[in-house]
């Protein structure tokens, strides 16, 4: 199965979309109750990737201490006014084992909805936490060697990074897993990447999830990068990313690897062998609202940027309907999914959800849909589909003042997609708070002496002009704050009218 150059990929939390469905249904629901005609609208949408999370077993130790963590229970009881005990099943990455929850279906139904995802052109993706297990993972008992252990001292001295674990030979104070800038998390246990036989078995546990998936997003990558490690526990580790991708591709050629990365180490993990880097750094600048920035993160080389997964929210980061303002929201929209890369989308925001759903919830708020946001994503994702923006080539325009002494020129930013076929499609977004005004010189020289169709994809507006004009001094944009064009170019005749 081959996927377009740039796919798009929808992450669903698999166990709120079950319990929705359980709800619907009056009874338990699994894997094997997602109905086909989902399935057929998610195919119709043009998502090449599903990524179901928090498919694995989890147990009751991390169950636990999610539903006694105070200031868990505090975002939870925002999400939930109405919250229930049991709508807190556990961090779904507290994993006590790769095998599928029995709760969802178990890995007989995961294999079946797999194969109907590949029957429909999808590609399934699943999580791998490779930094840490649940405390209640089987290893503790079988290989706490596995583990970074830790001291009466350490306990006394950093009690939110230890833990003393009870297992079958006697205690053991073990840390929790982490990364270097904050205090561990409470329900995991941080395995030793210094240990030879730590590497082998998390390399084992790949290769065993490679037969049941066709991707993997691992969650917070970086942190086995040996610098980091070393930086977090102050002891050396061999690479562990090269090898164990390289074993894992022997057994399954072609099986994609997504990283979860921050601290501008995307090229870093690209290098170690991924298929896809998060592009967090866009998603800050997009943010922060200022053009030049963004501008300058998409000029970087296309063999970098089509490897970066850009989104607008995932289950980590708020919800994009409240992290970007109305306007905003769908300028940034347009510049991060109708560029290079992986379209990265997450269930709810395509109607736009308000209201972010903790991974150790089963259970989301009912929550009405923006019917105006839905329709431009459906337009957006109608773009997305055309075969000029999933396999054509990507460039970058510069952008000229409108006249002496405009400086909103610079809130202008240009691209456009060319297929093979001669299909054109020219971007620009005024990504300001403010009216823009600008010129794009068009590269293509064939629209001298022409009359040139602008048809924009997100609106019903078309505008005739000459091509010579296009090329020189540029097509003129006079945008309002926010303002967009998605622009299909075609050619109507020889000479302009």
């Amino acid at each position: 199965m081959r996927s377009p150059l740039y796919p798009s990929l929808y992450q669903i939390n698999t166990r709120v979309w079950l319990t929705d469905l359980a709800a619907s249904l009056g009874r338990p629901a699994t894997l094997d109750d997602i109905a086909d005609a989902d399935l057929d609208r998610l195919r119709d949408m043009g998502f090449a990737w599903v990524w179901l999370l928090s498919v694995w077993e989890t147990g009751s130790a991390g169950q636990g201490i999610s539903r006694a963590n105070v200031a868990w229970r505090r975002e939870f009881a925002e999400t939930l006014p109405d919250l229930r005990e049991g709508d807190i099943a556990g961090s779904g990455f507290a994993i006590t084992s790769y095998k599928v929850n029995p709760g969802l279906g178990g890995d007989p139904a995961l294999a079946r909805l797999r194969d109907r995802l590949r029957q429909r052109g999808i590609r399934l993706m699943l999580d791998f936490i490779p930094n840490q297990t649940a405390l209640d993972h089987r290893w503790v008992d079988d290989h706490p060697e596995y583990y970074i252990a830790g001291t009466e001292r350490d306990l006394a001295e950093a009690p939110r990074n230890y833990v003393r674990i009870r297992g079958t030979s006697g205690d053991l104070i073990l840390a929790h897993g982490r990364d270097p800038n904050f205090p561990g998390w409470p329900d995991t246990l941080q395995l030793d990447y210094a240990q030879p036989a730590t590497q082998e078995a998390m390399i084992a546990e790949l290769q065993k999830i490679a037969g049941q998936c066709d991707g993997l997003r691992c969650d917070m990558a970086m942190l086995l990068l040996p610098d980091v490690f070393a930086r977090t526990w102050g002891r050396r580790s061999k690479p562990f990313w090269p090898a164990a991708i390289a074993r894992v591709r022997m057994g399954a050629p072609g099986f994609c690897f997504m990283a979860e990365v921050y601290w501008g180490l995307e090229g870093i993990m690209l290098n170690q062998g991924f298929d896809y880097a998060y592009d967090k750094r866009l998603y800050d600048r997009l943010r922060g609202g200022q053009a030049r920035p963004v501008r300058e993160h998409l000029s970087a080389g296309l063999d970098e940027q089509s490897r970066l997964a850009r989104f607008l929210e995932n289950h980590d980061e708020p919800r994009a309907a409240t992290a970007f303002s109305s306007g905003m929201h769908e300028a940034a929209a347009v510049v991060t999914y109708v560029s290079p890369g992986l379209r990265f989308f997450h269930q709810g925001q395509l109607e736009g959800r308000r209201k972010r759903i903790s991974p150790h919830l089963v259970r989301g708020p009912q929550e009405p849909v923006d019917e105006a946001l839905r329709r431009f994503y459906c337009e957006l994702l109608a773009v997305l589909r055309r075969p000029c923006v999933q396999q054509g080539t990507w460039c970058l325009h510069g952008c000229m003042p409108a006249w002496d002494g405009n400086w909103t020129w610079d809130c202008v930013i240009a691209w456009s997609w060319q297929a093979g076929d001669g299909a054109r499609i020219l971007v620009a977004v005024n990504y300001a708070a403010n009216q823009s005004q600008c010129y794009v010189p068009l590269p293509w020289l064939d629209l001298a002496g022409r009359t040139v169709r602008l048809a924009d994809l997100l609106s019903s507006a078309g505008y005739d002009r000459d091509g010579s004009n296009l090329i020189a001094p540029g097509l003129y944009l006079d945008l309002p704050p926010w303002g967009r064009h998605v622009f299909a170019v075609s050619i109507l005749s020889e000479r302009p009218c």
